[in-house]
């Protein structure tokens, strides 16, 4: 079989305008609830994409951590490649791919950093070797071998043993407040349903329903 033959026909379930909840924080939630009781591996993996000032994009997987009204939180080191992205263009999208279920959810908008204060709740709800790990990794960087960094660790290690870890200063969160977001549901022939939410001006959401 070749790559153009691999194909599936999606047939789990439709998306109708009167299915969906009157914002998309309340569908996401749904959403993600059943994902959950699916047992999907991972529910709240997704794509963050972001691109250079110069539209140079990348893309890679990260864990959503948090999610309210305000938009949705991830963490990560402040001078790792996203990180420096994200200072020069603060707009990126994230993907949830929720494939056993033929489902997506699509997000745009633009992001901010969280506070410290709410960062540091997080970094200490943690596991120590997670903590630990923020110290001993400088993100994106290249390094000699596996040995120089597992040497870091065990320095931090030896620094903070017996001791409360503190928040690093070159990490924290990212809040993405959406623009858009895009409910995918999976069909037949390609025939796929695609809802959108999108921010108005005054804060309110319309909802479109895209071509597939």
């Amino acid at each position: 079989m070749t790559l153009a033959d691999l194909r599936k026909e999606y047939s789990l379930a439709g998306l109708k305008e009167t299915d969906l909840a009157k914002d998309p924080f309340r569908q996401f939630d749904k959403w993600f609830h059943e994902a959950e009781a699916a047992k999907l591996n991972e529910p709240n993996a997704m794509t963050l994409a972001t691109a250079t000032r110069d539209g140079r994009p990348s893309a890679r997987t990260v864990l959503l951590k948090s999610v309210d009204a305000r938009g949705f939180v991830f963490y990560t080191n402040y001078e790792s490649s996203k990180g420096r992205e994200l200072d020069a263009n603060p707009r990126a999208s994230l993907v949830f791919p929720w494939l056993d279920l033929e489902r997506q959810v699509i997000v745009t908008g633009t992001v901010a950093k969280v506070s410290r204060e709410e960062a540091d709740a997080y970094f200490h709800s943690r596991p120590l070797a997670s903590q630990l790990g923020a110290w001993a990794s400088a993100q994106s960087t290249i390094l000699s071998s596996r040995r120089q960094l597992d040497d870091n660790m065990k320095a931090v290690e030896k620094k903070y043993a017996g001791q409360t870890v503190p928040l690093p200063p070159h990490w924290g969160g990212y809040r993405l407040a959406p623009e858009t977001v895009e409910f995918w549901q999976g069909r037949r022939s390609r025939l796929h349903d695609r809802l959108r939410y999108r921010r108005e001006a005054d804060g309110s959401w319309t909802i479109e329903r895209l071509s597939p």
